[in-house]
């Protein structure tokens, strides 16, 4: 269960001097001790099964740092968090933005409240906690990798690392921060789909010796008139001509700072050769990976785990009355502010999501007991259904639909959806059912309470089941005249189904799966997504598609890889020089070559050597853009292989051919979701 909420202590024999912010914290702390009790209550009510929660009461600056510190209070030096608390200030201050809360993935969690927030904010804050506690707490995603009973300790630990190697003074402080720097850009490239494992030796013991002839001859410690006059270029390539091309390593590495952790150097601008790292370097390249590691899960499902904590927000809150008629205006509105965000908003399609996973399940179940009342086929249901008789009858009875307080007595003896303490509790005058109902009732109780399909916005979602929708579901049935009226299949359903159904999901998914599995059609047509493309013959956006495996594809596009391109190592021997071919898995959007740029000359840093990277470009004709402009089409770009390579003294760049880049281009999923004419 979650703890009370905490600021600073306070005692009558404390001889402390506390401030009025302080008094104010505690005020504050005091006040939410039981609407975060209340709150735990009906979370576990509702199914959730989340991690101890500790609240915590903070000011604006303190919020903001967290917000920086991504949710906790200590990190490693850096100015990168200088700059998200800046950025996150100006925000609040200039863009109207305001943040309510913040909490991190942690057993147990924890959960940090801004002082200034309204009491209808903090309730709305608290039950949006103890959902996103819940996923953190059963998603299978974060325990593969950071089920971890400390992770703020363990942060804190690294923070104090780093921080110790930036005051030693045998280490120069500004080549701690350029070190960060050259890692950071790499962040996300790890293996999305492999548990963290720490890298504890240097290289890999089985591994071929990647070392290149040149580096051999440099051990020597031979002349460079000797170099010259035996070993010259000629004899060096006939060399490297004759020698079995090593690859390593035998498969594409997605994890590229574990590799550079394991093969990594430091290029020594005065031996002109690549070296060992220092310790402190690989020290600092191991906890980085860890936390990138740790926080990967929270991008990998922003989009399920946001909405699935505004889907429970808002039943708890608004269904269920959590918010009073006194603060229901103020949640209100900000749930819509939240909700009507624009771009690509987590909060608003993961809720969508979920109460489209809601609806289908339920109205699955409710399909599968009207097909088998008999009469009714696949057929023939929507002429023989009534679908207001059937929505009246899935309506909750009135024993859970509403408490009558003065009739407690009549409730009957073993109803599986009451909670016979609390009611004994509420006779004895222990509990107050006026305001708290739900305490009333089970799991079961409030899950009949809740349905979804009677609900006003959704009362049109069973008569809108397609043909085709149901005769899929009656392939797999067998007795199909179990009932003799629809009143007897009605009473059969487990308003369960759909809660059940969503905790499974929640179990296993992430936004990749769940968009995979549950955007479809009617979910496109439902809530008006489209796709959008830029036409270069006209030179603006325009709407390209409705069709939802092209909304699928764009979607999936965005959270792939973090929405982030996928790179992978390819060849640690490349050219038999040592040197690091990364390849781009092209999927139809070309990198930014400037950006590309930039990150080879990081990763020279972590790799000693020169680094190269092969991608796909797209190139358009001006002579073809302006004849497609007069036919309003759109041109067809030529794609072609492109190799950039950084040396440490500067970029060479040169196409190269297709065949050599062949394997890099999607074949699978096609991002490209332009139809073949749209513009015609």
């Amino acid at each position: 269960m979650s703890e009370r909420p905490q600021s600073k202590p306070m005692s009558e024999s404390d001889d402390t001097i506390y401030t009025p912010e302080d008094i104010r914290m505690q005020r504050e702390a005091a006040k939410l001790e039981e609407p975060v009790k209340n709150a735990t209550e009906l979370a576990r009510r509702l199914g959730l099964n989340p991690y101890p929660v500790n609240y915590w009461i903070v000011d604006y600056d303190e919020m903001n740092e967290l917000i920086a510190y991504g949710g906790f209070q200590q990190r490693y030096p850096h100015w990168r968090w200088g700059m998200t608390y800046d950025r996150q200030q100006k925000q609040s201050q200039f863009l109207g933005g305001k943040a309510f809360e913040i909490v991190n993935n942690d057993n147990p969690s924890h959960a940090f409240l801004q002082v200034s927030n309204s009491l209808a904010d903090q309730k709305a804050v608290i039950t949006h906690v103890e959902a996103h506690a819940d996923f953190f707490a059963n998603n299978e995603w974060f325990a593969l990798f950071s089920r971890d009973p400390n992770a703020a300790a363990q942060l804190a630990s690294h923070a104090d690392t780093v921080r110790n190697y930036m005051h030693d003074p045998e280490i120069d402080r500004g080549e701690v921060e350029r070190f960060i720097d050259h890692i950071l850009s790499l962040e996300d490239n790890i293996d999305q789909y492999r548990p963290y494992a720490p890298i504890s030796v240097d290289g890999d013991e089985n591994g071929p010796e990647l070392a290149a002839l040149e580096d051999q001859l440099d051990e020597l410690n031979l002349s460079e008139e000797v170099k010259r006059q035996v070993f010259d270029e000629e004899w060096l390539e006939s060399q490297a001509v004759d020698e079995t091309d090593v690859t390593f390593p035998p498969e594409p590495e997605s994890d590229i700072l574990g590799f550079l952790r394991a093969y990594g150097k430091q290029y020594d601008a005065d031996a002109e050769k690549a070296v060992e790292m220092e310790d402190w370097q690989k020290d600092i390249l191991e906890i980085l990976r860890r936390e990138a590691y740790y926080f990967a899960p929270q991008k990998l499902t922003k989009v399920m785990n946001e909405g699935w904590a505004s889907f429970w927000e808002s039943l708890m809150m608004a269904d269920e009355n959590f918010a009073d008629s006194q603060e229901f205006i103020t949640y209100a509105d900000h749930m819509s502010r939240v909700l009507g965000s624009p771009g690509l908003n987590p909060y608003s399609l993961g809720l969508q999501l979920w109460q489209y996973v809601e609806n289908s399940e339920n109205r699955r179940q409710v399909v599968e007991q009207l097909l088998c009342v008999t009469g009714i086929t696949w057929r023939n249901f929507h002429e023989m259904v009534d679908f207001n008789e059937v929505l009246a009858l899935l309506e909750p009875d009135d024993l859970v639909a509403s408490v009558d307080t003065n009739r407690l007595d009549a409730i009957p003896a073993d109803d599986p959806r009451i909670d016979y303490e609390s009611l004994r509790a509420a006779t004895d005058g222990n509990v107050d059912l006026d305001r708290y109902p739900w305490k009333l009732f089970t799991y079961e109780g409030l899950a009949e309470r809740q349905y979804s399909l009677v609900k006003p916005q959704n009362r049109g979602y069973l008569s809108r089941i397609s043909r085709d929708e149901l005769e899929r579901i009656s392939r797999y049935m067998f007795d199909d005249e179990k009932y003799d009226t629809v009143a007897q299949a009605i009473d059969a359903v487990d308003y369960t189904v759909g809660w059940d159904r969503m905790r499974d999901i929640r179990a296993s998914h992430n936004d990749i799966t769940f968009l995979d599995e549950f955007l479809t059609q009617e979910f496109v047509d439902e809530q008006h997504y489209f796709t959008y493309e830029y036409a270069r013959s006209a030179g603006d956006y325009r709407a390209t598609s409705t069709d939802y495996r092209d909304v699928k594809k764009k979607l999936m596009l965005q959270f792939t890889n973090f929405g982030k391109p996928t790179i992978v190592v390819s060849d640690a021997n490349y050219r038999n020089r040592n040197e690091l071919l990364l390849e781009h898995q092209y999927n139809g959007v070309a990198l930014d070559i400037g950006q590309a740029r930039a990150v080879l000359e990081r990763i020279f840093e972590l790799w000693g050597r020169p680094v190269a990277l092969r991608t796909i470009k797209k190139e358009f004709d001006d002579h073809d853009i302006e004849v497609a402009r007069r036919r309003n089409k759109e041109p067809k770009p030529k794609e072609v292989g492109w190799e950039i390579r950084y040396t440490g003294d500067g970029f060479e760049e040169e196409e190269v051919e297709w065949s050599e880049v062949e394997q890099l281009a999607a074949t699978d999923i096609d991002y490209d979701t332009k139809p073949e004419e749209w513009l015609a």
